[in-house]
């Protein structure tokens, strides 16, 4: 068996993945509709809209299997995402990648497989519309557009959740997916009794970037800082753009000492990427950190506010 390999840009693929807020979800008649078309038109067993996470498959829509997740390690979506193209598997019996594979030698006993991967923007595959029959099957030119057409479908239900969540310039959450997110991440600290952080940036100068240079380099700027922080913090961290030039990260699991490790690289970082670029301009921020307990009772919101008041010391100190 030949387990998937990781996509170059995994960190941000899982970002992009995360701040969706689509995992673990209840089943949505959107999606549900697509997959029961799909395994009626094609005649297969399975039809499911499967959603790759860091370690795990998890199925957003299911159609003829009793599973809701199965491990990343033995996914054939796991393969699929690695590419833009229908990824076909007329035989699993006969493919040294899969003979082996759990999920061919026992249930469901996969003999084919075809994904088309789900795309959130060029480069992000976040998981498939796949086909899956205990029978071995090929599909025709016909049959293969059908799949890339219900696929689209598919895509477009996504990036309708994508619009209210995700920050259309910098590709990272906005404001309301960080209020999603974050609220979600409080309750997972309090039932793990883990701490959390939050970290909020504000750009220094920018304006005068943008009245010197033009709005088309002050959203480089902003596209820059955003990169460098989906760089810097951690899968589990949630980064956001809050506000025009402000960035705010959500640690979970975390302690001053996390806290100061991740920023003295995130400092590093922009001192790297200023001396590469060379512009006449230097990219700088001020930032406040908020720390909490597990047991805190603060809101997100509290957070945030705390977290603002000590950028603003960084800001303006006296």
């Amino acid at each position: 068996m030949t387990p998937p390999k990781m996509p170059c840009n995994e960190a941000e693929r899982l970002h992009a993945l995360k701040m969706l807020d689509i995992l673990d979800t209840p089943y949505e008649e959107a999606f549900d509709r697509v997959t029961r078309m799909a395994k009626q038109v094609f005649g297969v067993r399975m039809a499911l809209v499967s959603l790759i996470d860091s370690d795990r498959q998890w199925f957003k829509s299911i159609q003829g299997l009793d599973a809701t997740e199965t491990p990343r390690e033995i996914s054939f979506c796991g393969h699929a995402i690695l590419n833009d193209d229908l990824f076909i598997i007329p035989d699993a019996r006969q493919d040294p990648r899969f003979s082996d594979n759990p999920l061919v030698t026992g249930e469901p006993n996969i003999r084919f497989y075809a994904g088309y991967p789900l795309k959130l923007r060029p480069g992000i595959n976040i998981g498939t519309l796949c086909l899956i029959d205990s029978e071995p099957k090929e599909l025709s030119k016909d049959q293969r557009q059908l799949l890339c057409d219900l696929g689209a479908m598919v895509e477009h239900e996504i990036h309708t959740l994508q619009v209210a969540t995700i920050d259309e310039l910098t590709n990272i959450a906005n404001r309301r997916g960080l209020m999603s997110c974050g609220e979600q991440a409080i309750k997972l600290c309090k039932r793990s009794k883990i701490d959390s952080s939050v970290l909020l940036f504000d750009l220094n100068k920018f304006k005068a970037i943008n009245d010197t240079y033009g709005h088309a380099e002050g959203d480089f700027v902003l596209q820059t800082f955003a990169q460098q922080l989906v760089k810097t913090f951690r899968e589990s961290d949630i980064v956001a753009r809050w506000g025009g030039d402000e960035f705010a990260v959500f640690l979970t699991d975390s302690n001053p000492d996390i806290v100061q490790f991740s920023i003295s690289r995130f400092s590093d970082n922009i001192a790297q990427i200023n001396q590469e670029l060379g512009k006449p301009y230097t990219i700088e921020y001020s930032l406040g950190i908020s720390h909490f307990k597990h047991d805190s009772a603060a809101t997100l919101e509290e957070r945030i506010e705390k977290a603002d008041c000590e950028m603003y010391k960084d800001k303006c100190p006296r």
